[in-house]
């Protein structure tokens, strides 16, 4: 259903990002993303990695690092797909937010909401 490609949107050391494979209905599944959580307090160690622009809150008081293709979807304004925390699976589910397309790159919000338009904590620096 997905797979990492090239991503013309990133301009990272990577520039990856989350592909279609085939058409994806608006609501549907089309990743569940194991976690790696730990409490924030530890999150000073992880913000001296790379792994820092990564790492997502994960409830109250405890950030978490996603496995699979969770931490490769690029950021939109204007996502096609959207996610939520399933503490009883201990992952982050991603679900098309809009029909999407063979071929078309994934995108979240990194905000969390698909609306929310903040600027982004890397931006902000």
């Amino acid at each position: 259903m997905i797979e990492i490609k090239t991503s013309p949107l990133s301009d990272g050391e990577f520039n990856r990002g989350v592909f279609a494979v085939c058409d994806i209905k608006k609501g549907e599944l089309l990743h569940e993303a194991p976690v790696i959580a730990y409490p924030n307090e530890q999150h000073e160690y992880i913000e001296k990695t790379l792994l820092a622009d990564y790492a997502f809150e994960y409830g109250i008081g405890r950030s978490a690092i996603l496995l699979g293709y969770g931490m490769l979807f690029n950021h939109s304004y204007e996502p096609n797909a959207t996610y939520e925390i399933n503490f009883e699976n201990q992952t982050f589910d991603f679900f098309a937010f809009t029909d999407i397309k063979a071929g078309d790159e994934i995108l979240i919000n990194y905000n969390g909401d698909v609306d929310d338009m903040d600027p982004l904590w890397f931006n902000e620096e």
